[in-house]
């Protein structure tokens, strides 16, 4: 299974940067996880607890950072093993570049695999699922930085950033 897409984010390359490598960012922002230490240096341990259709399974895993062009572009990549339900392995090339608005244009291409009673699914529903996850960890990842959404006219000093707002508290 492979996808592709982007996140505009109201924040620097560097300050985007700063919190993909950020274990505490990572924890929030991956749906189901119930553990994550480490570092991005030496990689992460993750416990992750999902339900894929009528599989609900604990995956305990790694993630590793690689090919780190600092405030550009790296490669997460991460494997877990479920027990009997199988494993889930999969990555994302990641790409920060600028955009117009002084914010960061995240870019992802998300490649996963699965095995055992997982892969008994179909890939209709575990191609779902994979999107599902991959959407719903880049959207609380731009949450993370930015913040709730915002009052329409609420000052801009008076603008909550999110994680980037309790880091510099």
């Amino acid at each position: 299974m492979e996808l592709q897409g982007h996140r505009d984010i109201d924040a620097s390359p560097a300050e985007v940067w700063i919190a993909l490598l950020d274990a505490d960012v990572l924890k929030a922002c991956v749906p189901g996880c119930q553990e994550m230490t480490g570092s991005a240096e030496e990689g992460f341990e993750a416990v992750v607890v999902q339900k894929v259709g009528p599989v609900k399974a604990t995956f305990k895993g790694a993630v590793q950072i690689t090919d780190m062009v600092p405030e550009k572009s790296c490669t997460i990549s991460g494997e877990g093993k479920g027990g009997p339900a199988g494993f889930a392995k999969g990555g994302a090339d990641v790409t920060l570049s600028p955009n117009e608005d002084g914010g960061t244009r995240l870019s992802y291409e998300v490649q996963a695999k699965v095995g055992g009673k997982l892969a008994q699914l179909g890939s209709r529903i575990i191609d779902g699922f994979a999107k599902k996850m991959a959407d719903q960890f880049f959207e609380r990842f731009q949450t993370a930085l930015e913040g709730e959404a915002e009052e329409p006219d609420a000052p801009p000093e008076e603008k909550k950033k999110g994680w980037l707002k309790r880091l510099v508290s």
